[in-house]
C-alpha cells in the first residue's frame, strides 16, 4: 500500500494541463524518487468517467476507477492521481474514491482561479466539448445560483466534498496567479505539495493553447447546435470536431475579438468573490499562494460572444470554409501525415 496518495482534483482552467504535461512527461524520473504516476493519462480520465458514472463516457472506455486502484496496491511510495474532471464528482463517488485510496495518506489537492477570468474561459471550454448554451445564458444561469456543474467545480465546493473526507493537513488549496506570473509558478506550488523536488523533472515551455476570438467560438456554438445528435460522446467530438476544425482552422484564424464578463456584472463579480475568500479563510486547510489572487484584478470591459452579428459571423465562416481548404489540401500532400500524427500519440499513450 502506497505511504500517501495525492489526488489532484481541478478545476478545468487552473493549470491543470501544464502541471499534468510535466508529470507525465518525467514520469520515470518521478518513479526513480519514489512517486508513481499510476496507469497512463488516459487510463486516468477513463477511471474518473467510470467513478463519476459520467452520461458522457464513451462506450469504448473500458478502464475503470477499480482497475486504477488496482496497480498501485503494492506501490510502497506515494502516487499522485490527478484530472480536473474529478473536481466534479458527487459527495458520494469522492467518499468512495478516497476510501478505496485508504489505509493511505491521502491528500487532495484542489486549484481556485479568479472568477473574472474563469467564466468566459470555462464557457469557451464548454462549447469546446460540445455545449450550446449562449455566454449571457450562462452568466444568466450562474447569477441566478443554477448550473451546478459550473459551481461543483469551484475551490469552495471541491474542499467541502474532497476535503472533508481528510484531515486538515492533508487538504492543499493552491491559488492560481494573477496575468503576468511566471507560468512555472503553478508547477512549483504543485511540486511542493507532492514533495516532487527541484531539479527532478525537466520542464518545457508551457504548451499553447489559445483561446478562440468572440466570433470563432459563436462560429463553433452554432455548428454545436447544428450538429443535432452526431457526437454525443467526447471522444468522437474530440476525433472529429476538435482535431479537424477547432485545432488546425479556428485556432489559427484571426481570433481577433476578446470576450469577457460585461462591465454590468462586475459588481456581482466582487461581491461573489469576497463572499468566496471569507469563507475559504474560515475552512481550515493548506493554502498554497495567496487567497488574495482570488480577487479580480484588471475588470476590463468586454464584449459578449452574444453580440456577433450574422455579418460577422457569415464573414468567420467563410474565412473557416477556406482555411479548411488549406487543411485539406495539406493532408492530401501529405497523406500519412495525420496517421502518423495519431499513431505518435497512442504509442506514447500506452508508454506512460
Amino acid at each position: 500500500m502506497p505511504r500517501r496518495v495525492f489526488v489532484h482534483v481541478g478545476a478545468p482552467k487552473t493549470g491543470s494541463t501544464f502541471v499534468q504535461n510535466v508529470l507525465w512527461a518525467n514520469r520515470e524520473a518521478l518513479l526513480r524518487t519514489g512517486i508513481l504516476m499510476p496507469g497512463s493519462r488516459t487510463a486516468q480520465d477513463q477511471a474518473m468517467t467510470d467513478l463519476r458514472q459520467a452520461a458522457w463516457r464513451d462506450v469504448s472506455e473500458t478502464y475503470t476507477w477499480d482497475m486504477l486502484v488496482d496497480t498501485i496496491g503494492d506501490w510502497p511510495g506515494d502516487v499522485v492521481i490527478t484530472n480536473e474532471g474529478l473536481g466534479g464528482a458527487t459527495a458520494e463517488q469522492a467518499h468512495r474514491a478516497v476510501a478505496s485510496l485508504q489505509p493511505a495518506e491521502v491528500h487532495v489537492i484542489v486549484v481556485g482561479r479568479d472568477l473574472w477570468r474563469t467564466f468566459p474561459s470555462v464557457w469557451q471550454e464548454n462549447i469546446r466539448s460540445r455545449s450550446v448554451g449562449s455566454f449571457d445564458a450562462f452568466l444568466t444561469g450562474l447569477e441566478k445560483g443554477r448550473n451546478d456543474a459550473f459551481w461543483n467545480h469551484t475551490a469552495n465546493r471541491m474542499l467541502r466534498r474532497w476535503g472533508d473526507l481528510v484531515p486538515a493537513a492533508q487538504r492543499h488549496l493552491i491559488t492560481v496567479p494573477p496575468p503576468g506570473s511566471s507560468p512555472l509558478l503553478i508547477w512549483e506550488r504543485f511540486a511542493g505539495i507532492a514533495g516532487i523536488a527541484d531539479g527532478v523533472c525537466e520542464i518545457g515551455e508551457p504548451a499553447a493553447n489559445p483561446s478562440l476570438g468572440a466570433a470563432e467560438i459563436e462560429l463553433l456554438r452554432r455548428i454545436n447546435m447544428a450538429l443535432g445528435d452526431r457526437y454525443p460522446h467526447r471522444i468522437p467530438y474530440r476525433r472529429g470536431v476538435l482535431r479537424h476544425l477547432v485545432n488546425p482552422v479556428l485556432k489559427q484564424g484571426r481570433n481577433d475579438l476578446r470576450f469577457g464578463v460585461g462591465a454590468d456584472r462586475a459588481q456581482w463579480v466582487r461581491d461573489l468573490s469576497e463572499e468566496r475568500i471569507q469563507e475559504l479563510q474560515e475552512y481550515p486547510c493548506h493554502i498554497v499562494g495567496d487567497l488574495n489572487e482570488l480577487r479580480p484584478g484588471d475588470m476590463r470591459d468586454a464584449m459578449s460572444p452574444d453580440e456577433i452579428t450574422d455579418g460577422q459571423i457569415l464573414d468567420t465562416a467563410i474565412e473557416t470554409i477556406i482555411g479548411m481548404l488549406g487543411y485539406a489540401d495539406s493532408l492530401a500532400q501529405h497523406p500519412r501525415r495525420d496517421l502518423i500524427t495519431r499513431l505518435k500519440g497512442r504509442l506514447s499513450s500506452l508508454r506512460t
